[in-house]
């Protein structure tokens, strides 16, 4: 393990000879020593073991055939070929509240227990979510132990004032924190990063695993890292063998060794080459490989008590499916024990095994490293056309989200090492979410409010910590009384334009407290990080009318 740089404490730091210019250097941590940054820096980022992996939704989320208001009476008239069923049961299935769900013991549309032997995603209904009004798309069922055990929060009717529904600015201001603001070109995380006092001076802070490193980890006074392949490259993009490394490193030493003026010889310059070094080393520590892909659910999954892991696999028997399908023989129980195959027992579409080779590799570097925050991004949610209903595009998608939050709870249960579930918050973003009435191409449009998933274990979900749900914004309990969800023609789903789903939360103040609840911000720094809680008009915090736009939002929502 390599060792971790010695920082300087603030009192130690205030006992030399720079007292003279503390107040600067508080109120800015910019032209000061990076080393000295730590010691200046408010609150507990990066020292309190917290860290948030994130997961981009691209495209935006249908929030409403995943979250869906199945007491609302114009939801299923509203989407006659994409709405999803209530159970055959009736809406006392619905309205029974305090509950935990379990969609392995429904009936099924015959009338018929759901059995271990059907296929993993044989349930045709909504699943009832507890709360006397939602429900929950059935292929997102993989969701059920993590929503049980109060390790899951889904908070609908989240946008932001004077929604765009342009793919390209909407997801640039959920990145960037300041809606209908195109200047702005850092991220949230990223300065979020900053305020930790630890960029640029600690070799790995922030990462992401995907096509290129997204704006929401950008910024212009340090670099975090994206990694396109952790298989192939290393991050000077050498083929990340063992005479590759030694050229890399062969070239950093030398280059750091060559003097330069004074002038010249910047801190920033030294440091960028020593955390290369250290970054190198980091990942050279890490095996992403398909063979290191040993990962595996605890118990067997889904009751699939005849499933053992095919030959040349590296799974144990005795355990459950693997949690990172990143090949068909590791995607559930696909190949069978007489080595048939059976695509009723994929749990999750085959097409996402490079999105899973990407989400096994943020979670290593967050389990592995002292990386602070990792993310990756999951695209295809533009569903204008062929959404499907309980098969099809959407869910498809349904589905990587529910095994990837499944998933990544038994990962950072079963196999803690820097990361552990209680530490954890894993997020999801998506641009907006889409009209409530489907359109003439069984698809759905642009709209406003989405849904957003969040889970760890120290979220506040179901009967945890006195909350009496884990879905909030979607009617019953989870509603403050003030923005209840309205049902029919003129209510809630109808709210903007007589066509959208209206915002009662903005997206800033989920990751508000994400960021000073769980990260550890100081409410100064997050006022820096997310500049609209230092703005009256935007009641981030507390809630109360929107000063952009007049809508009431509820504030924080409390899942932390």
């Amino acid at each position: 393990m390599e060792p971790k740089i010695n920082l300087l404490t603030r009192r130690s730091f205030l006992d030399r000879s720079f007292k003279a210019g503390i107040a600067v250097a508080f109120s800015t941590l910019v032209d000061i020593p990076f080393v000295m940054k730590r010691a200046l820096a408010e609150g507990n980022i990066g020292l309190n073991g917290k860290k948030v992996l994130f997961i981009w939704l691209r495209g935006a989320n249908d929030a409403l055939n995943s979250v869906i208001p199945v007491m609302d009476s114009s939801y299923l008239p509203s989407r006659p070929t994409i709405g999803i069923p209530k159970d055959p049961a009736g809406d006392a299935f619905y309205t029974a509240t305090g509950t935990a769900f379990d969609p392995t013991v429904y009936a099924d549309s015959a009338g018929a227990l759901r059995t271990s032997a059907q296929a993993t995603y044989s349930y045709g209904s909504a699943v009832p979510l507890g709360n006397g009004f939602a429900g929950i798309h059935p292929s997102l069922k993989f969701l059920a132990p993590v929503y049980n055990a109060g390790d899951l929060a889904l908070v609908h009717r989240v946008a932001y004032p004077k929604q765009s529904r342009s793919h390209f600015d909407s997801q640039r201001y959920w990145e960037n924190g300041n809606p209908n603001n195109n200047l702005s070109n850092d991220g949230i995380f990223y300065r979020t990063i900053m305020e930790s006092g630890l960029a640029n001076s600690s070799p790995l802070t922030g990462i992401t695993i995907q096509s290129s490193l997204p704006l929401i980890l950008r910024g212009s006074a340090a670099a975090m890292t994206n990694l396109t392949d952790p298989n192939r490259y290393d991050l000077l993009g050498i083929p990340n063998t063992t005479n590759g490394n030694l050229k890399a490193f062969s070239y950093l030493n030398a280059a750091n060794g060559v003097p330069l003026p004074d002038k010249k010889n910047r801190e920033m310059l030294e440091l960028q080459y020593e955390n290369m070094s250290k970054t190198l080393n980091l990942f050279a520590g890490i095996n992403f490989t398909e063979a290191g892909n040993t990962f595996q659910d605890s118990s067997k999954t889904d009751g699939d008590t005849a499933w053992v892991p095919p030959a040349g696999t590296g799974g144990d028997s005795s355990k459950g499916y693997f949690l990172f399908p990143t090949s068909n023989d590791k995607n559930g129980g696909w190949r069978r024990p007489d080595n048939s195959t059976t695509a009723t027992k994929y749990v999750v579409d085959p097409n996402q095994q490079s999105f899973f080779n990407n989400l096994k590799a943020a979670a290593l570097v967050l389990n592995k490293t002292d990386a602070i925050i990792a993310g990756t991004e999951l695209g295809g949610f533009d569903t204008h056309q062929n959404e499907g209903q309980l098969n099809g595009q959407h869910p498809n998608l349904n589905r990587t989200i529910g095994w990837s939050l499944y998933a990544l709870r038994k990962y950072f249960s079963q196999y803690a090492d820097r990361a552990t579930w209680q530490n954890i918050v894993v997020v999801t973003l998506s641009e907006f979410g889409r009209t409530t009435i489907e359109n003439s191409d069984q698809g759905t449009d642009h709209a406003e409010a989405t849904a957003m998933f969040l889970a760890g274990g120290g979220i506040k979900g179901l009967n945890k910590a006195s909350s009496p749900t884990g879905i909030f914004n979607c009617g019953g309990a989870g509603d403050p009384a003030s923005l209840p969800w309205q049902p029919g023609g003129s209510g809630t789903m109808f709210g903007v334009s007589n066509r959208y789903l209206k915002r009662n939360t903005d997206y800033r103040s989920v990751f508000g407290e994400i960021i000073r609840k769980h990260l550890g911000a100081t409410q100064n720094q997050l006022n820096r990080i997310i500049p609209g809680y230092a703005d009256l008009n935007e009641k981030l915090l507390a809630g109360g009318s929107s000063g952009i736009d007049g809508t009431t939002i509820r504030g924080e929502v409390g899942i932390l």
